[in-house]
């Protein structure tokens, strides 16, 4: 296991959920912790919390859609405390409708946050991981970046999108025998309020993940330097079941109640 003592880790919309989590345990093992998020009141929270604890995190306002905010807060976080050693693209929306009732806005702010803000954060801060040969990138996909469900058409294809980013990211580092590391992680649902109402039919097999559960295990991949982490393991089985014809991969996600765990989303609640 590595040590992530006295190094700079950013983690993006961690103001709540897994990301708060996240931020807190890295911050526990000595890490100088940096936050990104929209949502002032939850950030000043944050670093209330982090005081309390006597633990090392700072907040920033950044709307990670932004390419030039990201950029000016990348310099600004360098400026200061230096170039990140461990970044967590970790923010991400969900619009929870189906495709025709989907606004085209929505779309489009799904793609903005949740595939072109790594690409952003991993301009700003992957090349100075490659002059330093040391570095480590996470990138949050989903379950539903490696099977379509209904009533999550944009929200998937972002997370297809950041699982094939983060692959090809992976072999052009291997490619340049680059010691920089990645990890994609690919989590069934989790009950952090984003995907409230959601449901599961067979609980055992694939449970809503608990927040606490989610943020250590993702942690644990980070110190491990595992390149991939998908939870439960029950996803894995959809790779398989891709080998067979779509009518027999269709009937098994019906018996399964996963194309139909949408059915109840309510969302976070307004505000």
């Amino acid at each position: 296991m590595k040590t992530v003592h006295d190094k700079i880790v950013l983690i993006t919309g961690a103001a709540s959920g897994i990301g708060r989590l996240m931020a807190l345990d890295f911050a526990r093992r000595g890490a100088r912790v940096v936050v990104w998020d929209i949502d002032k009141e939850a950030l000043k929270a944050l670093e209330a919390e982090a005081r309390q604890g006597g633990l090392l995190i700072k907040t920033a306002i950044c709307d990670v859609s932004g390419r030039e905010a990201v950029y000016r807060q990348a310099e600004a976080l360098k400026a200061e405390w230096g170039p990140a050693d461990i970044l967590i693209n970790n923010a991400g929306i969900v619009s929870g409708s189906t495709f025709l009732k989907t606004p085209d806005e929505k779309i489009m702010q799904t793609m903005a946050v949740n595939v072109l803000a790594p690409f952003w954060t991993c301009k700003a801060f992957l090349p100075s991981m490659l002059e330093r040969n040391s570095g480590h990138i996470v990138n949050i996909a989903s379950a539903a970046g490696i099977i379509g469900v209904t009533g999550l058409a944009d929200y998937s294809a972002s997370k297809f999108a950041v699982f094939g980013f983060n692959e090809s990211l992976r072999m052009e580092l291997r490619r340049q025998r680059s010691a920089v590391r990645t990890t994609v992680v690919c989590p069934f649902f989790i009950d952090t309020g984003m995907f409230r109402g959601v449901k599961t039919r067979f609980p055992l097999l694939l449970p809503i993940l608990k927040s606490e559960y989610a943020a250590r295990r993702i942690v644990a991949a980070v110190l491990k330097n595992r390149k991939s982490l998908i939870m439960p393991r029950f996803v894995y089985s959809v790779f398989l079941l891709r080998l067979f014809p779509p009518a027999f991969f269709d009937a098994v996600v019906n018996f399964f109640g996963i194309n139909h765990s949408m059915d109840h989303f309510q969302g976070r609640n307004p505000g």
